[in-house]
């Protein structure tokens, strides 16, 4: 987590609209009022298939009322090359979804894969980690029940 950066300014949240497993379209305004952890990842980055089992084992230990994870995913193929990959890797209980065209990765001014923004109850950026993280670890979830709490 020491490459975890505070976010300066607090820009608030994409207000784009991305794709869900069941087809609906949603906007990270659906998690107002909880602090949410959104991962942008694609299937063809390496960094981003050998993090994604610890948002998995995140989402399993902390996710409820007060907290989220949303798996990003940027892959041009859509849900058609995604559902495949999730259930080869195991990770059906990973919050998945699809930022068709990109556009909430480009609103969130993400620069490279994978990316992971945290975002406060308020809906404004809160900090980020551009690269692999563990985010099951216990340096993790400290910081992230440390935002929780305030």
């Amino acid at each position: 987590m020491e490459s975890f950066s505070v976010a300066e300014t607090n820009p608030p949240a994409p207000t784009s609209e991305f794709t869900g497993r069941d087809g609906k379209s949603y906007t990270l305004e659906r998690f107002r009022g909880k602090v949410v952890l959104v991962n942008f990842w694609a299937t063809w980055c390496g960094p981003c298939v050998r993090e994604l089992p610890s948002l998995k084992r995140l989402n399993a230990r902390i996710v409820g009322e007060e907290f989220a994870v949303l798996a990003l995913s940027q892959d041009r193929g859509g849900w058609a090359r995604m559902t495949p990959f999730l259930e080869k890797h195991d990770l059906d209980g990973l919050p998945a979804f699809h930022d068709p065209k990109a556009m909430a990765a480009r609103a969130a001014k993400v620069r490279a894969l994978p990316t992971s923004v945290l975002y406060g109850r308020d809906g404004r950026e809160l900090g980020r980690l551009t690269g692999h993280a563990e985010w099951d670890s216990d340096e993790a979830l400290a910081l992230i029940r440390h935002y929780i709490a305030s």
